[in-house]
């Protein structure tokens, strides 16, 4: 980072966002919407997923990034899935009841599987980018892809870990980007990490409150 110049920098940051596409902007935005969404536990951040990710993969594929592409498409229907899994319908006698999913906690045990069995996939993607095709830093960028592809299940879960999951990869993505040029990207990456940061504050609370809620529910049942 100290060899770098940073008057140049910082003219190829806003040449980088001069040149944007129209579209580019709306799929950013709707980025940016959906996380803000996502943060406030509001469903639709789901259909903004979706726009912006549906967006993105015309895109990245008319520009010949066709894994990037194909990542998208994961990301549009894990926007579908998302959208039914945080609207879960319990049928009763007389009306169907809409009932809200939680934020839920997985166990240390339960991450420490996740991220090494990820991590293996990550090594053996990693591998064959590494060896079978030209690109760059493939095992970082194979890390970043199955990692995002992981987390973004864990937040149709409503799993609070799930920010801290993307707070690893937005840090690790900026290195990313920072290497390949792409400041702008940069910029975006930076603002994603500290919402990412504030989600997670957010969600804990939330978490937090409806844990002791429980509590005080379960002891009133208890005292009848």
């Amino acid at each position: 980072m100290s060899d770098l110049n940073w008057t140049q920098v910082i003219t190829d940051t806003l040449s980088g966002f001069t040149a944007m596409s129209h579209w580019e902007y709306i799929a950013v935005g709707f980025s940016i919407a959906y996380i803000l969404c996502a943060v406030k536990e509001s469903l639709w951040c789901w259909p903004a997923a979706f726009f912006s990710t549906f967006i993105y993969s015309i895109l990245f594929f008319n520009g010949a990034l066709l894994m990037e592409s194909l990542l998208n498409v994961y990301y549009m229907g894990m926007a579908v899935y998302g959208w039914t899994a945080w609207h879960k319908h319990n049928e009763g006698p007389d009306l169907v009841r809409r009932m809200e999913v939680s934020i839920q906690s997985w166990g240390l045990s339960r991450h420490i599987k996740i991220i090494a069995i990820t991590t293996m996939v990550s090594i053996v993607l990693g591998y064959i980018m590494s060896n079978y095709t030209y690109a760059d830093f493939a095992y970082l960028d194979s890390f970043t892809t199955c990692f995002a592809a992981v987390t973004t299940y864990l937040v149709t879960q409503k799993v609070l870990e799930n920010w801290l999951y993307w707070i690893v990869i937005d840090g690790a993505s900026i290195y990313l980007y920072v290497e390949k040029g792409y400041y702008p990207t940069v910029v975006l990456f930076i603002c994603y990490t500290i919402m990412a940061a504030w989600g997670f504050g957010t969600w804990y609370q939330e978490y937090e409150k409806n844990r002791v809620d429980a509590l005080d529910n379960q002891d009133m049942k208890n005292a009848v």
